[in-house]
C-alpha cells in the first residue's frame, strides 16, 4: 500500500486540491443511506449470488463502502459460506492473522483457555472503535473485512459502523490540520507485541488515513490507550480528540445493527466497534471474520 503524500496530484484528498474535494464529497454525499436498515442486502445462498444479488452488495459498497447481507443460511457452521461470497466479491488474498485457524478464518467466540482470551475479540467485553489490522504492516494492510454471524449472543453484541470516508469528510470540513496531522507517517506507533519475552509483533508506526496506488482512501486507526501512542504535537492531539467526540456522537451517517444467523457484514475495513454481550445458556455468539489484503471490487 502507498502511503501518500499531502499533495497527491489529481486526488480528492490532497489538501490543496479544493475543487477535486468539494466534487468528491458533492458526490459521496447525494443519496447517501440514512438508516442502518438501508445496508441490508436480502440474498438467497451466499454461496452462489445471482447477478441482481451481487450487484446490489457491489452498489452499496461502491457508496458506503459496506453492505450487510441477509442470506438463508441461518446457524449453518460451514465456512465455505462466508469464504466463497467473498471471493464472488473479488477478495482473495485472507490475512492469515495469529488468531486465524489454519484456512484463515477467525471464530469469534468467548474462548476461556489458551492465549486468546487475553484478546478483547475472545471475550464477551465491548471493543471500542477501530479499524481491523491498524497493527500491520504498512506493506500489509487490511483492504476488507468480512463478518459472517452463525449464532448471535443471547444478548448485545451490536455493532456501530462509520464509513471511514465519512469520517475523513467530518474532520476536513471542521479543520483541514486534522487531516494534515493524521496523514503524517509516524503519528500512530503500536507498541511491539510482547509474549513471556518473546516478540509476537514488532513496533508498527504509521499514519491514519493514506491514500493507496488505486486511489482509494484508506484508514488504520484504534480508540484503544493502552495498545498506541500518539505524536506528542498540539495538531495531533486536536486532531485525535475530534475523531473521538465525532465517534461519541449521534451523527446520523454512524449505524447500528446486531448481525442474525445468516447475516454478513461486508466491509472495505470501516469504521466499527461492538457492544458487550451475554450468551444465552442453550447457545454461544459465534461470528467468522475473514480479513483481506483486496480491496472489494466488481473483478
Amino acid at each position: 500500500m502507498r502511503v501518500a503524500n499531502l499533495s497527491f496530484q489529481g486526488s480528492p484528498f490532497d489538501l490543496n486540491n479544493h475543487t477535486a474535494y468539494e466534487a468528491w464529497k458533492t458526490r459521496k454525499l447525494e443519496g447517501y443511506p440514512q438508516h442502518a436498515a438501508d445496508l441490508i442486502i436480502e440474498i438467497n445462498d451466499p454461496r452462489e449470488l445471482n447477478q441482481a444479488e451481487r450487484e446490489a452488495i457491489l452498489e452499496r459498497v461502491e457508496k458506503t463502502n459496506m453492505a450487510v447481507y441477509k442470506g438463508n443460511t441461518g446457524t449453518n457452521p460451514d465456512k465455505s459460506i462466508p469464504a466463497t461470497l467473498g471471493a464472488q466479491l473479488g477478495l482473495r488474498h485472507l490475512d492469515r492473522n495469529m488468531g486465524a485457524d489454519d484456512d484463515g478464518i477467525t471464530a469469534l467466540q468467548v474462548v476461556d483457555k489458551q492465549w486468546r482470551h487475553r484478546y478483547i475479540p475472545y471475550t464477551n467485553h465491548p471493543i471500542h472503535w477501530h479499524t481491523d489490522g491498524y497493527y500491520n504492516g504498512l506493506d500489509q494492510q487490511i483492504r476488507s473485512l468480512l463478518l459472517h454471524c452463525v449464532r448471535p449472543a443471547g444478548e448485545g453484541g451490536e455493532n456501530a459502523l462509520l464509513d471511514h470516508e465519512i469520517a475523513y469528510i467530518r474532520l476536513r470540513d471542521m479543520n483541514p490540520a486534522y487531516i494534515k496531522a493524521l496523514m503524517a507517517p509516524n503519528v500512530m506507533t503500536i507498541p511491539a507485541n510482547i509474549e513471556q519475552g518473546t516478540e509476537i509483533r514488532p513496533v508498527r508506526r504509521g499514519p491514519v488515513f493514506s491514500v493507496c496506488e488505486d486511489g482509494h482512501l484508506h484508514m488504520r486507526y484504534t480508540a484503544r490507550t493502552r495498545s498506541i501512542e500518539w505524536k506528542t504535537d498540539a495538531d495531533t492531539r486536536a486532531a485525535v480528540q475530534a475523531l473521538e467526540t465525532l465517534l461519541a456522537s449521534e451523527d446520523p451517517f454512524i449505524y447500528r445493527l446486531t448481525l442474525q444467523p445468516g447475516w454478513g457484514l461486508i466491509s472495505n475495513n470501516v469504521l466499527h466497534d461492538r457492544s458487550g454481550f451475554n450468551d444465552d445458556e442453550s447457545q454461544s455468539r459465534l461470528l467468522y471474520r475473514l480479513r483481506y489484503f483486496d480491496r472489494i471490487s466488481h473483478q
